[in-house]
């Protein structure tokens, strides 16, 4: 298992069209990936469950991922939430 924490720089942070998109990127994954927040955790392949965080630009989150490809699911998670 993978753990790492990022800070969102996404300039709107994690609203629909932004959670879309992470949620496309972790299902390209065959890892188990989770997000966390503020004692929440939701799986990263689930639209209902990732918009419920509600997460602001420059706010953290921790990535957990169990998998075969879990470095490479996690890698790409930063790479997109880190863009500006």
């Amino acid at each position: 298992m993978t753990r790492k924490t990022i800070r969102i720089e996404l300039a709107s942070g994690l609203e629909a069209r932004p959670v879309a998109m992470l949620v496309q990127i972790a299902s390209q994954f065959e890892s188990s990936i989770y997000v966390e927040n503020g004692g929440a955790r939701f799986n990263a392949k689930s639209i209902m469950g990732m918009m419920t965080l509600g997460l602001a630009s420059g706010e953290e989150i921790t990535v957990s991922a169990d998998g075969k490809d879990e470095e490479a699911a996690i890698c790409e998670i930063e790479k997109y939430l880190s863009t500006k």
